[in-house]
């Protein structure tokens, strides 16, 4: 008897680490930005959000001239790999920066989007969610362009 408790519990298990494994890979999914589009906010940094599993930071401003000011939320990838693509800090950025950034807009047209770069007004400091543009040289010539 107790040897079939540990074969259902040892099932019990691998099902349920299925089922994390599956929400764990569909939570990941970038698909909900339209990465075939690049839109630019201009604005105010209201919150960071430094933590896992994605890093946050809350911009109010605008994306067209003569356009109400609004909260949109710019999601990226974790702190680790923003330190490791290099210039990120807990304190890269801050609330109250003023900052331009360009992003791929959500699919549904809600006020956010994946963060692709974010550079800084008062330092011209540049910073990028893309990794491997990170690595590219002359980041700050291209984006001044």
């Amino acid at each position: 008897m107790n040897t079939l408790i540990k074969k259902l519990l040892a099932i019990a298990a691998a099902i349920s680490a299925s089922f994390v494994a599956a929400t764990a890979f569909a939570h990941h999914s970038t698909t909900m930005f339209d990465h075939a589009t690049s839109v630019t906010i201009v604005g105010e940094v209201r919150e960071v959000q430094w933590t896992n599993p994605h890093v946050a930071i809350f911009i109010y401003g605008v994306t067209k001239e003569g356009e109400p000011p609004a909260l949109w939320l710019m999601e990226m990838t974790s702190p680790g790999n923003l330190v490791r693509a290099g210039g990120w800090t807990r304190n890269a950025i801050k609330k109250g920066d003023k900052v331009t950034v360009n992003f791929s807009p959500l699919r549904n047209g809600e006020k956010g989007g994946a963060l692709k770069k974010i550079t800084v007004a008062e330092s011209g400091k540049v910073l990028t969610a893309d990794i491997r543009a990170q690595e590219r040289p002359n980041l700050q010539e291209e984006t001044s362009k």
